[in-house]
């Protein structure tokens, strides 16, 4: 600055001395301030935008993941019936195929019986072959074998094969008169039917 020119004075009063107005026009600093102000309040906003649309992403991601754990849950769910079903089902055919198995060699074992019976109808079951005979009886009965099969039992063709017929009057249905050959019985199963001669009344 040059000695000629002299001090620059700059009037930054808001109010005009001479008139006692406020001076509409701001000053320089005045502007930058009301600027920076504006652009702060700009900023402003535009975060509070950026952040409604954050938090409208993070609920729609919420909604997402917890559709999907629903649908996990619901594979998982599924699954696990599934398995159960599974687990019961070869449960239950295990205990099927033992229940054959055991069928087999108890259908095998029948005429074995047969010769025990009849030899126990004609007292020849004596000695050492009796405790034999008492020990097998015994050990199919555990295992679920039942014998069936009496005279004066009425007759029933699911469970009885007629090998005779006779007419008795006396008798109200139709009855096993005589049983040839008993009937055997495992797990609610008919191995053999019994053998009976069957009389009924006339018609």
């Amino acid at each position: 600055m040059s000695d000629a020119e002299g001090p620059v004075i700059r009037d930054r009063r808001r109010v005009d001395p001479e008139t006692g107005t406020a001076r509409t026009e701001p000053t320089q600093q005045g502007d930058a301030v009301d600027e920076v102000a504006g652009d702060l309040v700009e900023g402003l906003a535009a975060e509070r935008e950026e952040a409604k649309e954050v938090a409208a992403d993070l609920e729609s991601m919420e909604a997402i993941a917890v559709a999907e754990a629903e649908s996990h849950r619901a594979d998982l769910l599924r699954l696990k019936a599934e398995f159960d079903n599974y687990r019961k089902r070869v449960e239950r055919d295990r205990e099927l195929v033992r229940e054959l198995a055991v069928a087999g060699v108890l259908t095998d074992l029948l005429p074995v019986l047969d010769d025990i019976e009849r030899a126990d109808s004609h007292d020849e079951l004596v000695g050492g072959f009796k405790s034999v005979a008492e020990a097998l009886r015994g050990s199919l009965t555990r295992l679920g074998l039942e014998s069936y099969g009496e005279a004066g039992d009425s007759f029933d063709p699911n469970i009885h094969e007629a090998l005779t017929h006779s007419i008795d009057d006396e008798l109200k249905e139709a009855t096993c008169v005589e049983v040839f050959q008993s009937g055997y019985r495992f797990g609610g199963r008919v191995l053999r039917a019994a053998r009976v001669a069957v009389a009924e009344p006339e018609a």
